[in-house]
């Protein structure tokens, strides 16, 4: 059972979240009902694919839901071909694409599609999405499309004044970046936010009140066929989640989440992290050399952003292509209710 060292005023439950999964159709990505007396912010698409060489492209667009309050992110675009080392913002390439502050949204059967505004300035981009599959195009940039990997997940976090619902959806990816074949994968993520509230901007009960220790989304595809996906967070007070699926059509949820981080020296990236689901099933990061989203620090979002992947501590398969998209932030601590500092 929980413990409750300090009581918490009427409506606080602690962090506590709920979590499970839900049936992806096109008509619910398209949808514009609020939740739990909250409002569609709006979606975002993001995901990281890679080419024979292990280059890693990452990306994510920003998709205003009408009457949803804007955070800084429109569209970003990286690459480890800026500096050869890191994963940079592309900021060349990044001028270049329609930044389109809200989309056209139109849904046709199943099929939810967001595109730019007919004459923007900037080169187009059209993403489909629908219960099956997904596409995205951005011209002179890259073409990708992929299935749907397993059922969507959600998790609902309560506050006093406000709260957050997120939805998302784990998607396979393949196709062209940069005139080179590439293969990867992406979440579709939705936010639902109190009036006038922006993921990880204001109104963000976990980011706003320096909860959150780690937050990741993955996706692991291997030689074999196989494949699991899952999001998890573990943070401070009751605040933690994980959610998992794999090609057996399972589907795991849990609150029973620990978790440790390792930063490496005078960095705000991680050198190694594990999470324990429920006592003891063990969880390692494995971060890729070239996965530091340096550009992020000291901009937006406020926390570090890193590619890896990861896997389940004795896992033998072998992975054939992955996501692993996500953040920590070691001045929030280093594990549950463990103090954190600055550099």
């Amino acid at each position: 059972m929980r413990t409750f060292k300090t009581i918490p005023e009427r409506g606080d439950f602690g962090f506590q979240q709920l979590v499970g999964p839900h049936k992806v159709t096109g008509a619910a990505m398209a949808g514009s009902r609020g939740f739990f007396g909250l409002r569609l912010s709006k979606s975002s698409p993001f995901g990281s694919v890679r080419d024979e060489d292990g280059n890693i492209y990452s990306f994510v667009r920003s998709l205003m839901a009408p009457g949803g309050t804007p955070n800084p992110t429109k569209f970003y675009y990286l690459n480890n071909h800026v500096d050869g080392v890191n994963l940079r913002m592309d900021h060349e390439k990044m001028a270049r694409q329609a930044l389109t502050p809200l989309p056209v949204q139109t849904l046709e059967g199943d099929t939810v599609r967001w595109t730019n505004q007919p004459g923007e300035a900037g080169n187009g981009w059209e993403i489909t999405a629908n219960s099956e599959r997904l596409t995205w195009r951005e011209d002179g940039l890259f073409q990708l499309e992929g299935r749907l990997l397993g059922p969507g997940l959600q998790w609902y976090l309560p506050g006093v004044e406000w709260g957050t619902f997120y939805v998302s959806q784990l998607w396979e990816l393949s196709g062209v970046c940069e005139g080179r074949p590439v293969r990867g994968a992406m979440a579709l993520d939705q936010f639902y936010m109190a009036e006038g509230g922006a993921i990880h901007f204001q109104k963000d009960l976990v980011v706003n009140n320096n909860k959150h220790v780690i937050w990741w989304s993955f996706a692991n595809l291997y030689e074999d066929g196989s494949w699991e996906v899952g999001s998890f967070m573990v943070g401070h007070d009751h605040l933690g989640y994980a959610i998992f699926s794999n090609d057996k059509g399972e589907v795991r949820v849990t609150t029973d989440i620990e978790g440790q981080t390792r930063h490496k020296d005078g960095s705000y990236f991680l050198e190694s992290a594990r999470i324990v689901i429920e006592g003891e099933e063990e969880w390692e990061f494995l971060p890729d050399p070239r996965g530091e989203m340096i550009d992020f620090v000291g901009g937006f979002p406020v926390t570090a952003q890193q590619e890896g992947r990861w896997q389940r501590v004795g896992d033998t398969r072998k992975p054939s292509h992955w996501l692993a998209w996500g953040e920590s932030d070691r001045r929030n601590g280093s594990a549950r209710n463990v103090p954190g500092a600055d550099i």
